[in-house]
């Protein structure tokens, strides 16, 4: 484009060159006309002014032009960017975003999401002896030694049995059960003569020594230590005296534990404050407190004797929360 403005330029100067140059050839025909030199003869002859030379055409204007010409087209070209500028300032803003920046602001867009519900507590009922009833958060029910008490109502999830002992192993008090009930007794949690773990989901079971004392063989004996979704744990001992293992449940932090203190068949309160030093749970119980066939095995007294941080005496009945 800048050619074509420039040829145009040039051919209009040369133009001009001519139409001047055309101007001084017609004064000079209308001097030497017939009237001019009558004229010439009546008037006194005067010296007559010399004949201007059309002008020459000089490189120098053509450069001029030329640079002028340019300026024009510089502004012009600055116009269009201005405008192309402007278009694009006012463009979607869609159409020059960096694909990195618009994923990133989609993710900032999206609502955070709620943090999760934590899970409820359960609640644990003690039925006397060595009974335990457990509700999780979940709904889930399990019963532990089933022989005392009356609650035994709600279908079972689980029933765990720490040794074979009647008192211990009443499974047909539990005629209600869930269609995938599960029942671990002492040989399944000592399959291989190795204490089993079970991760039921709802709950972890971990078999942990019970026995040594003459009634209570430790190859047929187990304690529990039940871990559940909230994060607490319950200690179940099931008959037996002192075991090698309690000085290292001391690193499960166990929240709550239950100690038997019968002193006839398995430790007294003496020998179970002693045990519950070296466990260190949050919480101790005494349960299993008498030998006596009630119905329930519960002896306030002996319970009293058990010494322990943060003890808790639970009568046949009654009922807690492990949080």
């Amino acid at each position: 484009m800048k050619m074509c403005k420039t040829i145009v330029l040039a051919a209009a100067v040369f133009l001009l060159s001519l139409c001047v140059s055309a101007c001084g050839n017609t004064g000079q025909a209308g001097a030497g006309s017939p009237a001019a030199k009558a004229e010439e003869s009546d008037a006194e002859v005067s010296p007559q002014a010399p004949e201007q030379e059309p002008a020459e055409f000089q490189p120098e204007d053509v450069q001029e032009a030329l640079e002028a010409q340019s300026d024009t087209d510089i502004e012009a070209d600055a116009g269009l960017q201005a405008n192309i500028d402007a278009h694009t300032d006012t463009a979607d803003p869609k159409e020059n975003t960096d694909p990195a920046e618009t994923a990133a602001t989609a993710v900032s867009a999206e609502p955070a999401e709620e943090p999760a519900e934590a899970p409820a507590a359960p609640s644990l009922l003690y039925m006397g002896q060595g009974s335990l009833r457990i509700v999780t958060g979940e709904g889930k029910v399990i019963y532990i030694d089933p022989y005392s008490g009356d609650g035994y109502d709600l279908p079972a999830d689980l029933i765990l049995v720490t040794h074979g002992h009647y008192d211990h192993n009443g499974l047909d008090l539990v005629q209600s059960r869930s269609e995938d009930c599960r029942i671990i007794t002492q040989n399944e949690a000592l399959a291989g003569g190795e204490h089993q773990s079970f991760d039921l989901g709802y709950v972890r079971v971990e078999a942990v020594e019970a026995g040594y004392n003459q009634n209570h063989d430790v190859k047929a004996c187990v304690g529990y230590v039940l871990t559940f979704s909230n994060g607490r744990s319950v200690y179940v001992t099931g008959d037996t005296s002192t075991t090698q293992q309690m000085p290292l449940l001391a690193e499960k932090e166990i929240d709550y534990a239950f100690f038997c203190c019968d002193g006839v068949y398995n430790m007294d309160a003496a020998e179970a404050s002693k045990c519950a030093e070296m466990v260190s749970a949050k919480h101790n119980l005494p349960y299993h407190t008498s030998a006596k066939n009630d119905g329930y095995n519960f002896d306030r007294d002996v319970a009293e004797q058990f010494e322990a941080d943060n003890r808790i005496i639970l009568a046949p009945g009654e009922e807690i929360t492990v949080e």
